[in-house]
């Protein structure tokens, strides 16, 4: 027998106009910040990024693709990294299916990680994936946006992430949250230390007159919005549901 609470189609129905009167209000609220996002002063980006593409040698503005707006997700993949990070992949297979509706919308979506791009070309067959991904490997990009840290910022832990100071120990492992973390960074060929100097996050970019702004980065569960599997489970009956890392990639749920 079930122990969820049991009742009748008009209990129902009673209970759901009332949570609906709030799924309204969150509904008017997110409208709200997305109005707020869109009015954060825009910051000039003066400093020269090169990127490595599929198309060769690019600048952050060769990134735009001929548009005038830019959203960059930044994948943990690091130099390091024999494969991608899991939870970066999990929301990455969302990509595809929005990039043409995107670009018909004067808005470009495109990865960028560390990693040398024959590693993420290799990574992007073997999941599928046509959406655009750009190496920064040997640049100061994924540090200028705080998704990358150096072995001395990790062992100091002096370094900043979602708008906060690091509070990471020098005990790596404890502090990432042991088995879980421990058992992604195995999943990209590295260990812990490796795997917990990446750091995921998002961040939009504008093109105006041939000057590239930063208007927007978000980090953590600032990304939750992006994870098309959480928004189906957020609304499926048990939930979340969760008691450890239980995801995997795609290609990897048969294999034992």
């Amino acid at each position: 027998m079930t122990k969820h609470k049991i009742g009748t189609r008009d209990e129902w129905l009673a209970a759901r106009l009332e949570l609906l009167k709030a799924e309204k209000e969150l509904t008017r609220r997110s409208d709200e910040l997305a109005r707020r996002r869109q009015e954060l002063p825009w910051v000039r980006i003066d400093k020269t990024y090169r990127f490595e593409t599929d198309e060769g040698s690019a600048s952050l503005a060769d990134l735009f693709r001929g548009r005038s707006q830019l959203l960059i997700y930044h994948f943990m993949f690091g130099p390091d990294y024999t494969a991608g990070c899991p939870s970066c992949s999990a929301i990455a297979d969302g990509f595809d299916r929005s990039v043409v509706h995107l670009a018909n919308h004067d808005v470009t979506l495109c990865a960028v990680s560390r990693a040398p791009l024959a590693k993420l070309d290799a990574y992007k067959r073997r999941m599928g994936w046509t959406f655009p991904w750009a190496s920064s490997y040997g640049t100061d990009f994924n540090s200028d946006f705080n998704v990358s840290i150096t072995e001395e910022q990790q062992r100091e832990g002096a370094f900043e992430y979602n708008y906060q100071p690091s509070r990471q120990r020098p005990n790596v492992k404890a502090e990432a949250g042991g088995e879980g973390p421990a058992k992604f960074a195995a999943m990209t060929g590295t260990d812990l230390a490796t795997y917990a100097r990446e750091r995921p996050g998002m961040s939009a970019f504008a093109l105006e007159d041939t000057v590239v702004y930063h208007t927007y980065s978000t980090y953590a569960r600032g990304l939750d919005g992006l994870w098309g599997m959480y928004q189906w489970l957020d609304r499926a009956s048990r939930g979340r549901n969760e008691t450890g890392l239980w995801w995997r990639r795609h290609d990897e749920y048969n294999k034992g």
